[in-house]
C-alpha cells in the first residue's frame, strides 16, 4: 500500500495531540494529496459529508515493537488491557483509523484539491492510505457500550494563563483556543500526573509551558518555536 495523502498540522510533535479526533475541534489540519491523487474528480461529492473516516500510519512509531498488553492512559497507566481492546498506536501494524470533521474541500488549493479538517488527532506528516466518507446510519451506534471506557471517566483540566503572560505576535486568538483545548485534556503521560514538574508543548508556530496543580493548568510562557 502507498499513501494518497499526506496531514499538515501545527502538531509537530506527539506530547499534546488530541488522544482521539474530534476532543480538540479548534484544531484545524490540512490534507493534502500526493502528486498523483491530486484529481479534482478523486474527490467530486465529498464536500456533501460533514465527517470522513481516514485510515492512517501512527508513522511517529516505526522502528518500535508492539505488545499483546498495554497501559490505556484511562486506566491511570497502571492496569494493562489487550492490545485489541485498546486503541495504543504500538500495534502489530501500526495503522489508525478516525472520523474526523471535514471543514470544506478547497478544489483551487496550489497543491490540487484539499480538504480541511477540525479537531483530527493527527501529527504533522501523518501519511493518509484511504478516505471514506463517515455515514451516520450506517456507522453511529447510539446504544453501544465502551468497556472499561465507560467506568474511567477522565476529567477535563481548567485552563488559566499566568497573571504576567506575555503573548507573542504569532499568537491568534484562534491560536490560544487551539492550545487550551489540547492543554484540558491533560497530555501528561499518567506517570507524571503527581509531579509539579512544567511540562512543554509544541503547536506551531509557537511552544508553551504549563504546569498542573489540582485540576487547573496554568499557562505560563508562551515562545516562537
Amino acid at each position: 500500500m502507498r499513501p494518497v495523502a499526506h496531514i499538515e498540522s501545527p502538531c509537530r510533535e506527539k506530547f499534546g495531540i488530541p488522544r482521539q479526533s474530534g476532543l480538540a475541534p479548534a484544531l484545524v489540519s490540512r490534507l493534502v494529496f500526493e502528486p498523483e491523487y491530486r484529481r479534482a474528480e478523486a474527490v467530486r461529492g465529498l464536500e456533501g459529508f460533514s465527517h470522513i473516516w481516514l485510515i492512517w500510519r501512527f508513522h511517529l512509531n516505526d522502528g518500535r515493537a508492539w505488545s499483546p498488553t498495554v497501559r490505556p492512559p484511562r486506566l491511570g497507566g497502571n492496569a494493562r488491557m489487550g492490545v485489541f481492546a485498546t486503541r495504543s498506536p504500538f500495534r502489530p501494524n501500526p495503522l489508525g483509523l478516525s472520523a474526523v470533521a471535514l471543514k470544506r474541500v478547497e478544489p483551487d488549493a496550489p497543491e490540487g484539491p484539499v480538504l480541511l479538517l477540525e479537531g483530527a488527532d493527527l501529527a504533522d506528516g501523518t501519511p493518509i492510505y484511504d478516505i471514506k466518507p463517515y455515514l451516520p446510519y450506517a456507522d453511529a451506534v447510539p446504544d453501544a457500550r465502551s468497556g472499561f471506557v465507560d467506568e474511567h471517566a477522565s476529567p477535563l483540566l481548567a485552563v488559566r494563563r499566568a497573571e504576567n503572560l506575555s503573548l507573542p505576535e504569532a499568537c491568534t486568538p484562534e491560536w490560544l483556543r487551539t492550545l487550551e483545548q489540547l492543554i484540558a485534556q491533560d497530555p501528561r503521560p499518567a506517570c507524571q500526573r503527581n509531579t509539579d514538574r512544567i511540562h512543554h508543548l509544541s503547536l506551531a508556530p509557537c511552544e508553551a509551558a504549563f504546569r498542573v496543580e489540582g485540576g487547573t493548568a496554568i499557562i505560563l510562557s508562551i515562545s516562537p518555536s
